[in-house]
């Protein structure tokens, strides 16, 4: 199973993101939410690294939250396409926003590095898109936490 997992960096951020923001970590951390949780069929997943300002217009448009936040999720919930997909292709899963500069503070916050804070909020933003949400009360915030922190340990960045 290939799971198509497309990172792009937001306008003016190449070369400006602080050592240890590698899209290629979005990556993996993706991929492996989606092998513990996605079932069999390859998934597609767009992910946005971008700036507060950026998320933060995001984030008071789409959620009505006039506020930056670390992490975005866009379920592919919409009615069906006209366009005829590929029976054999990925299904489209979704897009998650993530804000670089939140994965800096709050990697000062929390004492760990930053790369694993990107990881973790790129774990986070996928198990969203699987329909998991945090916000339903304390069973599922914390069975989406043992999700994060599995797929943290399966690329090597355990507590």
């Amino acid at each position: 199973m290939d799971h198509i997992i497309e990172v792009t960096l937001a306008e003016g951020l190449e070369g400006r993101l602080p050592e240890g923001l590698d899209p290629a970590l979005v990556e993996r951390a993706i991929a492996a939410v989606l092998r513990a949780e996605g079932g069999a069929a390859p998934l597609e997943v767009g992910v946005l690294i971008t700036d507060d300002a950026h998320i933060h217009a995001m984030n008071r448009d789409y959620r009505g939250v006039d506020a930056p936040t670390d992490v975005l999720s866009f379920a592919d919930d919409g009615p069906e396409s006209g366009f005829v997909a590929q029976a054999e292709g990925p299904r489209y899963l979704g897009d998650i926003a993530i804000s670089y500069e939140r994965v800096v503070a709050q990697a000062a916050e929390y004492g760990h590095a930053p790369a694993r804070e990107l990881a973790y909020l790129s774990a986070h933003g996928a198990l969203h898109l699987l329909g998991h949400d945090h916000e339903r009360g304390p069973d599922e915030a914390a069975a989406m936490r043992a999700h994060e922190e599995a797929a943290m340990a399966a690329i090597g960045l355990p507590r």
